[in-house]
């Protein structure tokens, strides 16, 4: 909606009618108003202060009213505290040894979870077995060889039965991921499950 250009003065007139749009607004829409604003805080106006400021402010107004979202540099789902744990560990190992394409596929795989107004979880499991590959490519130089391929190739690479969790995932998220069919798409829980277990198999193989 355009701004209404009788109103002169920031408040109340202009404050209450931001007020007004963002109440008649979809809920999703509310969600992109706020990484619009993030933007600008960090970086049109570069105001450290001022984003620091609204980003904890809105995270602990999030905890506080049970809201499943987090502002961390966009806005994402708020999983579980070990779901969160886990992609902290991960994301933190990757940088550290500089898995740079395996870190983006991870942050791809967090955004198709979180993406509004409804989740993308096939998007989510191929990204986040994307993640695992180059991570697995990269640990073993074979590096035009599937996921599939390397399990079959490095048998050690994960301790058995161990490595079984990895090559059933992965079956799955060929089916489900890649290979889909029209009106299978994965659930949402899956999709989440896929990810952490392909981003704790990162964090490991890494280590």
């Amino acid at each position: 909606m355009l701004p209404d250009k009788q109103n002169w003065s920031e408040t109340p007139n202009i404050h209450e009618q931001n007020v007004q749009l963002l109440e008649r607004c979809k809920w999703f829409k509310v969600y992109d108003v706020i990484e619009r604003l993030d933007d600008y805080l960090g970086n049109t106006l570069y105001n450290p202060d001022a984003y620091q400021y609204f980003n904890s402010e809105l995270n602990e107004f999030f905890v506080e009213h049970g809201i499943g979202w987090k502002l961390l540099g966009g806005i994402e789902i708020w999983g579980s505290e070990s779901f969160e744990q886990v992609l902290k560990s991960a994301k933190d190992t990757e940088h550290q040894f500089g898995h740079v394409t395996a870190s983006k596929e991870l942050h791809q795989a967090i955004s198709d979870l979180s993406r509004r107004p409804a989740p993308d979880p096939t998007g989510a499991i191929q990204h986040a077995m994307a993640s695992l590959e180059c991570v697995a490519r990269q640990l073993t130089g074979d590096h035009q060889a599937t996921l599939g391929r390397i399990m079959n190739d490095h048998r050690m690479l994960i301790s058995p039965p161990l490595d079984q969790v990895v090559i059933k995932t992965w079956a799955y998220a060929s089916e489900f991921g890649r290979h889909i069919q029209e009106g299978r798409e994965p659930p949402f829980e899956d999709a989440e499950l896929v990810v952490g277990l392909c981003t704790s198999v990162s964090s490991y193989l890494i280590k």
